[in-house]
């Protein structure tokens, strides 16, 4: 494999950054995660301007190149590994800078993409996890808007991580593929990298964006098909309980798109017919965008 580092291509293994980049000291740094189909970035101008949001409230969005830029370098990325169907993580640190916590002002930013072979997408694709998602219920909550910006998707991914930490010790049941976060006033937030939807008596639920949730792009894609197709749709703040009572349930995310919830804290949930129904118009939506 090759990575993009710092606009060149460079094997996998020599693809390094100095100990003194920010993004490795402090996780200074912005990234997205993204899905390339059939050589094309999927929904690049939304994760585009995600990116743009968390530079600049990271303060350093002047620096970075122009999206042009920063897209013809997936580009080059995903030729140099023969890649069509891919992963795509892109990040942007502040760059290399004196070893104190307050930022200098010149910013000469640290660029990397890295790439991973994904299966096919689309309608004839399949999906990159083989089984619906066992959830477990974290006891780590939510980091609140106010103290770290919700909105903002950074190499700070610590609160992710300690939930998922908590279905490695298992002390709770059995393995669990997804850590479901609740906020710090006990509502349904997300999962540790994904956004939650639950369907009861055809109505589509997801937490609402006033919460401390980051707003995923397959989140607002999957609520703008369910719109367009006329079902109904809620967005709000909702107890556990009535995720556990529901219907139907998946989580979203850009690698696995649309994952049913087969069981939360060990009680069954599962997919069912609108979960299908919105799978098969978001494989449209790519093959539309992607494959045609």
């Amino acid at each position: 494999m090759e990575y993009h580092v710092d606009g060149k291509l460079v094997a996998a293994a020599e693809a390094t950054v100095n100990v003194r980049d920010r993004g490795f000291m402090y996780g200074d740094a912005a990234f997205e995660t993204l899905r390339a189909y059939g050589g094309e970035v999927f929904a690049w101008d939304a994760h585009a301007d995600r990116l743009e949001r968390t530079c600049e409230t990271l303060g350093f969005a002047k620096a970075i190149p122009p999206r042009a830029d920063l897209r013809e370098r997936i580009a080059e990325t995903l030729a140099a590994n023969d890649l069509t169907d891919a992963y795509v993580k892109l990040s942007i640190s502040r760059g290399v800078q004196a070893g104190k916590l307050t930022p200098d002002p010149a910013v000469d930013p640290t660029i990397v993409v890295m790439v991973d072979s994904l299966p096919r997408g689309g309608t004839d694709g399949d999906p990159v996890w083989n089984d619906p998602a066992a959830v477990r219920t974290a006891q780590t909550r939510r980091i609140p808007d106010a103290a770290l910006p919700a909105d903002v998707k950074t190499h700070n991914y610590l609160n992710g991580i300690l939930a998922r930490l908590e279905l490695q010790r298992g002390a709770s049941g059995d393995p669990a593929d997804e850590a479901l976060l609740l906020d710090t006033d006990g509502y349904l937030a997300e999962g540790a990298t994904s956004n939650l939807f639950f369907v009861t008596d055809g109505v589509v639920y997801t937490p609402t964006t006033d919460q401390s949730i980051l707003p995923g792009v397959t989140r607002s894609i999957v609520l703008d098909l369910a719109r367009e197709e006329g079902l109904p749709v809620e967005t709000g703040r909702y107890e556990r309980e009535e995720l556990l009572a529901a219907d139907e349930a998946f989580l979203t995310n850009t690698t696995w798109e649309l994952r049913p919830v087969g069981a939360v804290d060990g009680e069954s949930i599962g997919g069912g017919p609108i979960t299908r129904l919105l799978s098969r118009l978001y494989d449209r939506r790519v093959e539309r965008s992607c494959y045609e």
